[in-house]
């Protein structure tokens, strides 16, 4: 899984050795991995709270499914430009479906800090927002 449409895929999955952190994973760029804006700045942002990993692998689908029967997988996202985050609820894999929580408190929480930061509402990180 790498992304969604012309989106980049995120994945939250809580970590299978107790006390350890969740990981927040997505595609690293490769080539073929959209090096968006958006991709970037969730990174940013997640690394700047430090409250999960920031991990840039190739998940796989067999570790998605995995992590989902194991009650492992918290939340799924699109994020792309034009609807920079998008939660995934449902995923096919070999004709089965993976059930995933809509909208997860770190899918809103982006979407919240990111347009916050677009309108000037917030602060965003430096260098992130010139005032013309």
């Amino acid at each position: 899984a790498t992304e969604v449409g012309a989106m980049n895929f995120f994945v939250l999955l809580d970590s299978k050795t107790p006390g350890d952190r969740p990981e927040l994973v997505t595609a690293p760029l490769d080539g073929t991995i959209l090096p968006g804006v958006t991709r970037q700045s969730i990174l940013d942002l997640a690394r700047s709270w430090d409250e999960f990993d920031v991990v840039e692998r190739f998940p796989t689908m067999g570790e998605i499914r995995d992590a989902a029967r194991e009650g492992r997988l918290i939340e799924a996202f699109g994020a792309g430009t034009a609807a920079i985050v998008s939660p995934i609820s449902c995923i096919q894999y070999q004709g089965k479906d993976i059930d995933i929580s809509t909208t997860g408190d770190l899918t809103q929480r982006f979407f919240d800090e990111l347009i916050a930061i677009q309108y000037g509402k917030k602060e965003g990180p430096d260098g992130w927002s010139i005032k013309i």
